[in-house]
């Protein structure tokens, strides 16, 4: 399964009954989840087709790296920057996006900001990018004004997604872009449960969709 799927204005027979597809919302991982990966995930759905499904966790920090080290890292800004760019850039995530191709990086972003050929516009107001551009533009302070990087995402082959919701692996709800790109990750798994009248606490493995 390719990483980007086709653009929404182009024809994509596989969708022409778009209400069987979850792309534009949340996943969130339920108790009766089988994948420790996954335990207490919230994962953005980016793409869902017969051909399978594309996400990114939106709530697990990447360990011990900001956004400025990364640029530092990668050289895209100097470590003299490293000033500015914690004050500018600081509150954007680097997040662990998924198990696959865990050593790429892929930004959701809002839509003020695109790169002809390279951004894939998912919903009004989210945006996926995954190219160095964009670093380079966030680093320059000319990038979109909320960003989270992830680096790798979760995948589903075809039908795989489909089976995990039928075996009460995850509940499914309409994503909310503050969420996804609020800095502050150890609640956002909470409030998606409470935005759709759940407790936390009262969760059990008995199958269930919001």
């Amino acid at each position: 399964m390719q990483p980007f799927p086709p653009s929404r204005s182009e024809h994509d027979p596989s969708k022409e009954d778009g209400s069987r597809y979850l792309d534009r919302q949340f996943l969130v991982a339920m108790p009766g989840m089988g994948d420790e990966r996954f335990a207490r995930s919230l994962i953005y759905l980016c793409h869902h087709s017969a051909d399978g499904a594309m996400g990114i966790i939106v709530n697990k920090p990447a360990t011990d790296l900001t956004m400025p080290d990364l640029l530092m890292q990668l050289e895209i800004a100097p470590a003299a920057d490293e000033i500015r760019l914690r004050e500018q850039v600081g509150h954007m995530p680097v997040l662990m996006g998924g198990p696959v191709d865990a050593k790429r990086g892929f930004v959701l972003h809002s839509s003020d900001f695109r790169i002809d050929q390279s951004t894939l516009l998912i919903d009004e107001g989210v945006c996926l990018t995954a190219t160095v551009e964009i670093l380079r533009a966030i680093a320059q302070g000319c990038g979109p004004e909320n960003a989270i990087l992830a680096l790798g995402y979760a995948g589903w082959q075809a039908g795989q997604l489909e089976n995990e919701i039928l075996a009460n692996g995850w509940l499914t709800c309409a994503a909310d872009p503050e969420l996804i790109f609020n800095p502050v990750l150890d609640d956002k798994y909470d409030r998606v449960l409470r935005m759709n009248g759940i407790e936390p606490a009262m969760l059990s493995p008995i199958a269930g969709r919001a």
